[in-house]
């Protein structure tokens, strides 16, 4: 846990989030500069086969992204690579870009799947409140979106295929994800006939999205003895939603909810296929199901993965796993699979 932070005057901690984030009565807030335990520095900064680099694609607020590469070689001469974003976890309160574990996965996806892997920050709650974070998440795809138009960073075009582009996240992120996919699949349909983006999102992938609700899921309603509680926990999820939705809404706000009693239909939305990953240890589990194969009843390309006996975030956990190693073939199948051109009949 971080060293404790002074609290100033006479103000009293409101909300606590592990010593890393405090809301005061005042209305203030205080972070932890230090990164947790769960991200140590010890996590390899570097792989062999990796080349990677920041830029700041928001100047207004900030905001950064690291933009990782495979050496030469992942594919054959004068093929590019495809592009995978990612949004960091952290129940839209906690997280950066910069953070070891983070930045492992990025390395670790780059070099295993042969792609270009663009790890984007956002702003995060209580700061600034949802919908930050998705508006933020629309700022860097616009921003992706002039690189592909104008190349204006040459490491970057020389390398990414922006017609072979995925949108990926992890838990907060996979939230972020789903919400950019219903924004893009609806503008998708009221764009004008050769109004093309030069950037082609082929999928989305979303792992153990952050979803939430009123009325509890069976996964979310289980009891642990004390000593088994896990990380990510009941308690701990309606705290990252009092700190991160908008003042005054419950967990049914469609942010946190994509199904409920006041969530636009998505029946119109045209989604690209979507691979949800969640792990049967994680309370999130019975959401994540739910979510894909509501999809899938609406007709959408929608598929569910469960490694079985894995908790949430399993592969930020330890980015180096024999585990992650196989949720990142999985991933890299899908990549594969979602490219692929179906033959027209004549």
């Amino acid at each position: 846990m971080p060293a404790a932070v002074a609290v100033p005057g006479d103000a009293n901690v409101v909300e606590d989030l592990f010593g890393f984030l405090r809301l005061l009565s005042d209305g203030s807030i205080v972070r932890s500069p230090e990164d947790p335990e769960f991200s140590p520095a010890t996590f390899p900064r570097d792989h062999p086969n990796v080349q990677w680099k920041e830029a700041v694609y928001d100047k207004a607020n900030n905001l950064r992204v690291r933009m990782y590469k495979p050496s030469a070689g992942a594919e054959p001469v004068g093929r590019k690579l495809p592009v995978i974003v990612h949004f960091h976890g952290g129940g839209f309160c906690l997280g950066s870009c910069t953070w070891g574990n983070v930045h492992s996965f990025c390395l670790r996806l780059a070099t295993e799947i042969g792609a270009v892997v663009l790890s984007a920050g956002y702003r995060l709650a209580p700061e600034h409140r949802l919908p930050a974070a998705l508006d933020d998440a629309e700022v860097f795809l616009k921003w992706l979106s002039d690189q592909s138009a104008n190349s204006a960073d040459g490491w970057l075009a020389e390398a990414a295929d922006f017609g072979r582009v995925f949108v990926t996240g992890d838990s907060a992120g996979g939230t972020m994800a789903h919400h950019h996919a219903v924004r893009a699949g609806s503008a998708t349909l009221k764009r004008a006939e050769g109004d093309l983006d030069p950037v082609a999102i082929k999928g989305y992938i979303l792992l153990m999205p952050f979803f939430g609700g009123v009325d509890r899921s069976k996964s979310e309603a289980a009891e642990f003895p004390l000593e088994e509680t896990p990380f990510v926990n009941l308690a701990l999820t309606d705290q990252f939603w009092r700190l991160s939705l908008p003042v005054g809404a419950t967990r049914d706000h469609p942010i946190a909810n994509p199904f409920g009693p006041d969530s636009p239909g998505l029946g119109s939305v045209e989604f690209p296929p979507v691979l949800v990953v969640t792990g049967g240890t994680d309370i999130l589990r019975d959401r994540n199901v739910d979510y894909a194969e509501r999809l899938a009843a609406l007709g959408k390309p929608a598929k569910v993965i469960e490694f079985r006996d894995q908790p949430h975030g399993f592969f930020t956990l330890d980015p180096w796993s024999e585990t992650t190693g196989e949720l990142i073939q999985l991933v890299a199948r899908f990549v594969v699979d979602s490219c692929v051109v179906e033959p027209k009949i004549a």
